[in-house]
């Protein structure tokens, strides 16, 4: 068996690039949503492009922290995606949330094994493993709403 942090990075590669036991993932699900799609608003739910931003949010952070740099998240502006007004906006979104996920599972392949029962930036987020995965868990999460919202989308 692989170390332990290189199966986390290879779960997190794959939810984002396909690959993983649910045979969905976040480049796929999102290839051919066009901006207005991605922006428009379904009944309570959350748009595309919020839930995308959302989910790169906390991937942006944790990177931010395997690089050494301080925990810097709110939970409270977690949805607070700039406007989407172009394709062009929308491609940068999905860009760099793709290019984020990338980077931050290579990371994560090189962490010692030891680190991952350290706690992740202070003992009430808990080891780094459970927030690794709380990770993959959410985007798995979000994912699948996004999945929901886009067939909804399709019928329409």
């Amino acid at each position: 068996m692989q170390s332990i942090s290189k199966e986390i990075a290879r779960h997190l590669h794959d939810v984002h690039f396909g690959g993983n036991w649910t045979s969905v993932n976040v480049k796929d699900t999102l290839s051919g949503i066009s901006w207005q799609e991605a922006v428009t608003k379904l009944h309570s739910f959350n748009t595309i492009a919020m839930l995308v931003f959302h989910m790169h949010y906390y991937v942006q952070a944790i990177l931010q922290v395997v690089r050494g740099l301080p925990l810097d998240a709110h939970d409270n502006l977690s949805f607070n995606v700039s406007p989407i007004r172009s394709q062009e906006d929308w491609e940068i979104l999905q860009s760099e949330t793709i290019s984020d996920a990338a980077a931050l599972s290579m990371l994560i392949e090189q962490l010692p094994v030891e680190k991952l029962s350290e706690n992740f930036t202070g003992e009430k987020y808990g080891s780094w493993y459970r927030n690794l995965h709380g990770l993959i868990e959410h985007t798995h999460y979000h994912l699948g709403q996004i999945v929901i919202i886009k067939k909804l989308l399709n019928e329409r």
